[in-house]
């Protein structure tokens, strides 16, 4: 990862909160210990200075790189994580922009690239303060092989739902096209 400009750090014990359990729990329930190997990439994305759309997927092809040159055949999953729009404080608390989220949606399926140069602003703007969590999501995409040339991604599930709550749920998953 250095050798791609990502100097990262590593941490042998790591409190996790809701965005890495809730999707493990999604897939596997509530087992005394999940069945895989989990490494969970912390993305500062609640103080400023926060990693521009650009860097997560330029982290993701540089995941994806990291994977290939690996010595042994791995099978590997990347998860993006992260709140749809949403804002918790504020004049505009209970925000929740639900066409906004389904063009980010439609973009980090066919246009990536473009999504990655989306401004930070435009995230507060149109998703609210916490919006800005979507950036993560770009991490996992950037490490699908067809920002290298390869196929593009089949959309085996989409789903999007506003609970009662202040944050709206989007899920995604994307498989590597053979």
């Amino acid at each position: 990862m250095i050798q791609q400009d990502f100097d990262l750090t590593i941490v042998n014990k790591m409190d996790v909160d809701h965005g890495l359990t809730v999707p493990l729990s999604l897939m596997f329930g509530q087992p005394d210990e999940w069945p895989c190997h989990v490494i969970p990439f912390a993305v500062n994305v609640v103080h400023y200075p926060v990693p521009s759309g650009r860097r997560c997927l330029e982290l993701g092809k540089a995941i994806r790189n990291a994977v290939e040159s690996y010595d042994d055949n791995l099978n590997v999953q990347i998860w993006g994580t992260g709140g749809m729009s949403h804002q918790l404080q504020g004049p505009r608390a209970g925000l929740i922009n639900a066409e906004f989220d389904h063009a980010f949606l439609d973009d980090l399926i066919a246009e990536p690239e473009r999504l990655a140069d989306k401004p930070h602003i435009d995230y507060v703007r149109e998703a609210g303060s916490e919006g800005i969590e979507l950036v993560m999501w770009l991490i996992a995409r950037g490490a699908m092989t067809d920002l290298a040339g390869g196929p593009a991604p089949t959309v085996r599930h989409r789903f999007y739902h506003v609970p009662a709550s202040n944050t709206a749920v989007g899920h995604l998953i994307l498989e590597e096209s053979t």
